[in-house]
Order: structure tokens, then sequence, then C-alpha cells
């Protein structure tokens, strides 16, 4: 792989300063936005003067903690635009999730805004190793998923050229990576090993494409993973992290140069981690849920969102700000199976550990009688779909699991093509426990 260290001189300031210029810079925007949401918007008005709070008594950092948290219940209780501070003639853009477990979540944008969004994603693709005038393959989704439109601003702010083909149509994603010959592609990680298999398919080595970077959001993925698509493009692949509550993509980015955790965006955008049960804070170092406080977001300003993301916060290395460790799961995406939490990308790393198993797979969770149970449906690669390697590898993988994870689980390994594929994030659980 090619090295895509960026030059220092094209790095902010921000991005290197000390973390006293840094904190001295948060204790001040936050100031700001704890002001500005109490005088803008009614329900945090509300809920600070329930909790005895006012904006004034931020004295330090750590004063935050004082402040209540916000989920997104409350966007979907202040449907469309409740949550706004600013009238709606001062809104320059819309984003919405697809509402498909209730009310959509709607998120506006200011023109400052709109501005930030493009800033955070253009400087996530620079600490990528993207540079001005080079091509970015963007196979997010267009339209009200901020992931599609919001990497096409960003990657125009960089200056370098878009390629705006969204998500689907996988014959067409190889023929135009062959044909235009793009440096990056921007694309969930599921999505890319479906790219990867239309490679295969077409018998063209992914080696010998132009890309040398994927950059990499929108649900959680593991290191297994990395190598998985790494090894097959000889490519770098980093991770890209954000939600629309906060941002969009561009909250947080691996540096190309270590790939050892996301960078948080600090001056924009400051991290917590909570004790989900409790929601006290924990220190950092320690497990947690991740909670942000937007400090620059006029439209939509967030404090202290819940984002039900569960990471660690680690110091700095190859920018001042902290990392976070990539997204081990999501509180709500647990798996309580027989009082053992579990987590889908544990069973993507234990797959992805067995040779001749295609790196697709959805976890079914069923009912027998009082017991839940929990089937693991995965698929042979090519070379290894024979009745007989399929049943070997089944017993392999249910063998890893129970040794790492400590549970009993089914495997059926099906045949090449046999998992159900997504062009978006991922399906991975499919609960019938209820069926």
């Amino acid at each position: 792989m090619k090295d895509l260290t960026p030059d220092k001189a094209s790095l902010e300031p921000i991005e290197i300063a000390s973390r006293d210029e840094i904190e001295a810079l948060q204790l001040k925007r936050m100031k700001w936005s704890l002001k500005h949401a109490y005088e803008n918007v009614p329900m945090y008005k509300q809920r600070f003067d329930d909790k005895g709070v006012h904006p004034d008594d931020l004295k330090t950092l750590k004063d935050l903690s004082r402040f209540p948290f916000t989920v997104k219940d409350d966007l979907r209780d202040n449907y469309p635009f409740g949550m706004f501070a600013m009238p709606m003639d001062k809104i320059r853009k819309l984003h919405a999730s697809s509402g498909t477990t209730g009310k959509a979540t709607v998120v506006g944008y200011s023109d400052n805004d709109c501005d930030l969004f493009a800033n955070m994603v253009a400087r996530s693709l620079r600490a990528s190793g993207v540079k001005p005038g080079e091509m970015v393959h963007n196979a997010y989704g267009y339209g009200l998923f901020t992931g599609g439109l919001g990497a096409h601003d960003g990657i125009h702010r960089l200056g370098a050229t878009i390629v705006p083909v969204s998500g689907g149509m996988t014959p067409r994603q190889v023929t135009l990576i062959n044909d235009f010959k793009p440096h990056a592609i921007m694309v969930t990680p599921s999505y890319m090993l479906n790219i990867l298999d239309e490679f295969n398919r077409q018998g063209i080595d992914p080696k010998k494409s132009s890309l040398q970077v994927g950059i990499f959001g929108a649900e959680p993925w593991t290191n297994a993973m990395r190598k998985e698509v790494e090894d097959a493009f000889d490519m770098h692949a980093v991770d890209i992290y954000g939600l629309s509550e906060i941002l969009g993509p561009g909250v947080a980015n691996e540096c190309v140069e270590t790939k050892d955790g996301l960078h948080v965006w600090e001056d924009h955008f400051y991290p917590e981690i909570i004790n989900p049960e409790t929601g006290e804070p924990v220190e950092d170092g320690e497990q947690g849920e991740l909670v942000f406080t937007t400090l620059t977001k006029e439209a939509l300003p967030m404090i202290r969102y819940r984002t039900k993301d569960l990471t660690r916060l680690l110091p700095g290395t190859a920018r001042s700000m902290r990392r976070m460790e990539k997204i081990t799961g999501r509180v709500d995406d647990m798996i309580i199976l027989r009082g053992v939490n579990v987590f889908p990308t544990q069973i993507e790393e234990q797959l992805l550990a067995v040779e001749g198993l295609a790196p697709h797979f959805q976890i079914e969770l069923l009912r027998e009688g009082r017991m839940d149970q929990m089937k693991i449906l995965v698929e042979a690669e090519p070379n290894a779909s024979t009745d007989l390697l399929r049943n070997q590898n089944a017993e392999i993988l249910g063998r890893r699991i129970k040794e790492t994870i400590g549970i009993t689980t089914t495997v059926d390994v099906r045949k090449p093509g046999g998992v159900a594929r997504s062009e978006g994030k991922a399906k991975r659980v499919i609960d019938n426990r209820n069926a």
C-alpha cells in the first residue's frame, strides 16, 4: 500500500494544538452553545429549569455533567421542527431518518452549519490521505440520509473530484471504478464487500484497481474486516464516524498514518463517555456509551446527546484531539442470549478468522420453548462450497463462538450468494423470537 500520510503543512493549526488550547476553545464554545440552546429551544429551557441548572453555571468543562441528556425520542416528540434554534427562513438544508421505527428524526442546518459539515468531511478526507485534485467515488446513498450529500459537499470543499454514483447497481459501481480510476471510495463497509464480490464475479483482480483508500462508515466494523478489504484491494481502509443528530459523517475520523482509532474533531464536538445504566461519566480509557455536545451548531444544538454507541476515549496520537476506539456495538444492538451479552461485531470477528467462509452474515434469534436460540447464517467461499467443507466450517465457527463468546449457536453455512445483501447499512440481526 502507498504511504498516504498527509503533509503536516496541510493540517489546520487546531488539529495539532496543545490540549490547553483545545480545552480553552471548548469551554468558550460550550458556554455559547448552552446559552444558545437555552434561549432558543423551549425544550432545553424547560429541561434546564427542571434540573435547576443555567448556562451560567458552566465554569469548567466538568460542569457539563450537571446538565440533562438529550435522546432520540426528544427529536421525535418535537417532530418536525420543534428543536430548531433558528426560524425556518434561516434553515438552508433538512435531512431526516427513515422513520422505520416511528416518526422520522428531522435535522436542520443553517448556512454556517452547512459550511461546518463540508469542512469536517473535508478534514476527515484529508486525514484519510485524500488530496485536492484526486477523485473520490461516493457510493453512500443520496437523499434524506446525511451520508451521500454530506460526503458530496465535503469532497467538493476539499477540492477533489466527485463521482456521485450513490448506492446500488453494483455492476455499474465496478465499471465506473475501472473506467474512471478514482483514488478513494466512500461507502458502508458491508456494501464494499458486495463491490468486492462483483470484482470477483467479473473476473477482475481488485488489487489492480486504482483505489488507494476506502473511507467506511455508517455501521460498526471490525479490524478483521479492515484486513479483509485491505488485503483484497491492496489499499488502506479507514473509519469515518458521524450521526445525523450531531452533524452527519465527519464528527470523527481515523488518520491513515496510524489507523489506531478515530480522532474526534473536538473543536466542534465535545465527547463524553458515560455508564449506560447509571448515566454517570466515566474516566477516559473506560468503555461506555458515547455522548456528544455540539459546540458550534446553530440550527440544531445538541446538549449531551446519547448516541447509544459503545466505545472509549483515548489520548491523541497523529492529532492532539482525543481518539475514540472503533465502535464495538450499540446499547440497543446488544443481544442478551441466555444471560450472555453478544454484539454482532463479535460474531463477525470469529467468522473472518475461518478460512473458506465469506464475510457476509446474519444473526437470527429464535425461541424454542422457553429458551432463546441463536442461528448464524453465513456463506461459503466458492472454493469451499462442497457439502463436506460447509459442514466442517460450520463446526469450526460454532466452536470458535463457543470458546470466545461463551454461547452455543447453530451455524448454517450456505452456498455462495445464500445470505441477503445490503446496498446501505447491513441488517445483521433478525429477531424472530416473537414470530
